[in-house]
């Protein structure tokens, strides 16, 4: 069990590295690379962008349990 959740663990951080690089392709060179490699309106394309905001919270709920559990911010790995 232990395993699985840092192999998901990880799979989620890299989702949100991916989602985050895009994002600033977006915002400094108006380039979407999703809808570049997916097409506009592709069904494979919302698949990627549900992915990288399922990981998001999954980063997100990770962080504020270790952050509970310690009662302090716990460091970025």
């Amino acid at each position: 069990m232990r395993l699985f959740s840092r192999i998901m663990s990880l799979a989620s951080f890299v989702l949100v590295i991916i989602g985050a690089l895009n994002w600033l392709l977006v915002g400094v060179a108006r380039f979407d690379l999703v809808r570049w490699l997916f097409g506009p309106k592709s069904l494979w394309g919302r698949v990627v962008y549900s992915l990288v905001g399922t990981a998001g919270v999954s980063e997100l709920a990770m962080y504020l349990t270790r952050m509970f559990r310690t009662r302090t911010v716990p460091a970025v790995p």
